[in-house]
């Protein structure tokens, strides 16, 4: 499957899953880049939560792509 880019604004960036049963959203904050994975309890694999830090734009962008890779169904 495939991510596509749902949401876009000065802080914020969002995928959602081409089924539609999980995102990842990247968040910029005063301090730190935050990096999330959010699966629907409603899904078949069921619910999933990740969230992580990161101290710059750069190696959050990485955990965003793996994370994409990771979380990713066939």
């Amino acid at each position: 499957m495939s991510w596509t880019e749902v949401r876009r604004d000065d802080r914020i960036v969002e995928w959602e899953r081409s089924d539609g049963n999980a995102t990842i959203r990247l968040r910029r904050g005063p301090n730190a880049w935050h990096v999330r994975f959010d699966r629907l309890h409603q899904g078949p694999d069921g619910r999933a939560y990740v969230s992580e830090q990161f101290g710059d734009e750069a190696a959050a962008l990485d955990a965003v792509a793996s994370w994409k890779d990771a979380y990713d169904v066939s």
